[in-house]
């Protein structure tokens, strides 16, 4: 069944953790005829969360895709992550789509993480209608949930229909639109329903919430204004239209109520998304810039006539299809079987397959048109955000990531593992722009980084079930440093050894002095009068700066050394490159452990954002963490705190923070310097870090 564009609906189920976005999707499907029976989310047998973490866990990981039709429309839906690790999952997501539902809680309003996906949406400028969900739990207050979108959100909710009771006494809406009550059926599962006449207990609250929606979207229509004025007839269809038109604009929010998992309210959602949610069509043209000249804008109509152009936003692998690279198309139209050009690598890629995906499951096509969500099979180095185009002369614009902020360390069992570990990471962090594996060259760790604990949690889980690795997770190890703290000179250094044959003999004197951080070490070579033969002096200078990476206290390096090599002697037969090497090295840990070494610890540069409400339990936490507040500032209704924390205190902080602010904080770090260890602290940390080698 090919859909016009008109009919097409790309919209993305967003919310906070446990809203209950995957079950309102999982009765859309069941309602529209997609699936035959619905899937709860409590019994790991939701269709859209396929993932075995997902049904464990209850919660969803990926944003899954899937297509269903409702009053000849077609929608292609995306069920988004509520977890805040995962926020790169709808960040991706919004960027593709065109409209998206916001599901609130009844009784908590709005949560933490619904405030950062509102935002997120709105950075993307995605028109939205929201469903006030779980009208049927105990302390569910509609009138209250509306009330936090307008504080919280900054934006304004306009309830197109109302609750017929709350918690236990739930029993149906009051539809604004057509000002009649709606009963559910509950023996065909809320499938079927009759309209009545409101309640007379609910007559007035009903007819004084349809005058402000009539104010409102009089508005946005001249001609209804004139009819509101002269208390004239306002049709069904009229107020439609000024919804839409209002709702495209983001002037307000046409909002919903009902309880998703008792079957309440659903079709609303429905009919909503098709009436007031734009198609493609709506959305005219989007923004591009030439692959030539980066600073000139383009606009690729959204149409099946132009060229071909899509956007890459999801990379997943496919246990039986291999990479599964979802895009979005913008224009034109793409064949099964045909080339396209990867604009930003300029490389031909062939689209080998084209899928209609519906969770996990998928249906073979011919061709993609405009408008349209699908998965390809057959592209290469293919990474999100990445544009394909029929000519490769345009690039969409891309997307942000933001950088991991936890870290571990993983080491494989066995040889064996080594080569699926690496397999594994590699496929993995394909398919999740915030998941980096990197080696640290100094502790020869393999330290990888994720969104937060449950992010990594998931990924070391996919790790041993998807590639069959037995591996070891640690705490990664700080990168500490040495550093000497005054000159010394004269050091004097003879390495002589005589035991039979030939000997060996080297002899230097060297100054010493530390240099400021960063700059590195320095070797000036003061030898006059050939006292030292030139081609010894390249071998004195290796054992220097090998004695140098292992530090003389605890083993780590002494990178801000400055060493003049001011005399020496050598023996015409005993003299050798080992033999003034080793006197290099002797000579630099005599003067090192005179210049008083210390422990150098690296600083990081905080800066949480938090709610008036926190402030105070932010700021003894990084107190406690041996941080310095540095500054405070106010942005809107947050706080910025800056501040210097030691990286060694900054582990299982995110999670700290959130449970802190109740989610609410959060937090970006950088590398700032390395500074010295307080004495008092020193032994604790050196302490940790050999119970953490001997445990691992």
């Amino acid at each position: 069944m090919s859909a016009d564009l008109v009919n097409v609906r790309n919209i993305g189920i967003m919310a906070h953790v446990d809203a209950g976005k995957t079950t309102l999707t999982e009765r859309m499907l069941f309602y529209s005829g997609k699936s035959h029976k619905i899937g709860e989310v409590h019994d790991g047998a939701a269709t859209m969360d396929w993932m075995a973490q997902e049904q464990e866990r209850g919660i969803t990981i990926t944003s899954a895709a899937t297509t269903f039709y409702w009053n000849k429309k077609r929608v292609n839906l995306i069920d988004t992550p509520g977890h805040v690790d995962f926020t790169m999952e709808v960040e991706r997501s919004l960027r593709v789509l065109d409209g998206a539902v916001a599901v609130f809680c009844a009784v908590a309003g709005v949560e933490p993480q619904s405030e950062t996906v509102w935002r997120q949406a709105t950075k993307y400028n995605v028109p939205r209608i929201a469903f006030i969900n779980k009208m049927d739990r105990v302390g569910a207050d509609f009138y209250n949930a509306i009330d936090t979108m307008k504080k919280r959100l900054n934006t304004k909710p306009l309830p197109i229909a109302l609750p017929i009771g709350s918690g236990e006494n739930f029993s149906g809406i009051v539809d604004l639109l057509t000002m009649k009550a709606i009963k559910y059926i509950d023996s065909s599962q809320g499938a079927e329903f009759e309209s009545i006449d409101i309640p007379s207990d609910l007559q007035s609250d009903a007819d004084k919430w349809r005058n402000f929606l009539l104010e409102e979207v009089a508005s946005f229509d001249d001609v209804l204004m004139e009819k509101y004025l002269g208390e004239e007839e306002i049709t069904e269809d009229e107020i439609k239209s000024a919804l839409k038109k209002g709702c495209l604009e983001n002037a307000f929010v046409p909002t919903l109520c009902g309880s998703a998992f008792k079957n309440k309210g659903v079709q609303r959602v429905l009919d909503a998304v098709c009436d007031f949610l734009p198609s493609p069509v709506d959305v005219e043209s989007i923004e591009g810039s030439s692959v030539e000249n980066p600073d000139q804008k383009v606009q690729i109509k959204n149409s099946v006539d132009g060229d071909f152009s899509a956007l890459a936003f999801k990379i997943a692998t496919d246990p039986f299809v291999g990479k599964l690279t979802y895009i979005r198309v913008y224009s034109g139209i793409l064949k099964k079987g045909s080339f396209c050009i990867d604009a930003n690598t300029g490389e031909k890629q062939r689209v080998s397959r084209i899928l209609q995906m519906h969770a996990n499951k998928r249906e073979e096509l011919e061709e993609v048109k405009a408008g349209e969500i699908v998965a390809v099979i057959g592209l290469k180095d293919v990474m999100t955000g990445h544009t394909l185009c029929e000519k490769g002369d345009i690039i969409l614009e891309s997307m942000e990531f933001p950088e991991p902020v936890v870290s571990v360390s993983i080491e494989p069992v066995s040889k064996g593992d080594q080569d699926q570990l690496a397999k594994g990471m590699s496929k993995l962090s394909e398919e999740d722009p915030t998941f980096k594996v990197n080696v640290d060259t100094e502790t020869g760790q393999t330290v990888i980084s994720g969104m937060g604990e449950v992010h990594l949690e998931i990924i070391i889980d996919r790790l041993k079930r998807e590639f069959n690795v037995n591996a070891n997770v640690g705490k990664p190890q700080v990168s500490f440093r040495e550093a000497i703290q005054k000159p010394v000179e004269n050091i004097d250094e003879k390495f002589v050894r005589q035991s039979g044959g030939r000997g060996q003999y080297g002899h230097v004197v060297i100054n010493v002095k530390p240099t400021a951080q960063g700059e590195g070490y320095k070797f000036v070579n003061k030898i006059v009068g050939g006292v030292i033969p030139r081609e010894y002096i390249p071998a004195v200078d290796a054992g220097i700066q090998e004695q140098l990476k292992n530090g003389v206290l605890y083993g780590y390096p002494i990178p801000d050394v400055e060493v003049e090599l001011v005399f020496g002697s050598y023996h015409d037969v005993d003299s050798s490159e080992i033999a003034f090497k080793v006197a290099g090295s002797r000579a630099i840990s005599r003067a090192c452990k005179a210049a008083n070494p210390v422990l150098m610890e690296p600083i990081m540069r905080v800066e949480a954002t938090t709610p008036d409400d926190y402030l105070g339990d932010v700021i003894g936490d990084i107190n406690s963490r041996r941080g310095k507040v540095e500054s405070m500032e106010q942005q809107g209704s947050n706080q910025l705190v800056k501040a210097a924390v030691p990286l060694s205190e900054m582990f299982g902080y995110a999670t700290d923070l959130r449970s802190i602010s109740q989610g609410r904080a959060n937090f970006y770090m950088d590398f700032q310097e390395y500074a010295k260890v307080p004495s008092s602290v020193e032994d604790k940390l050196m302490k940790s870090k050999s119970n953490n080698e001997e445990s691992n």
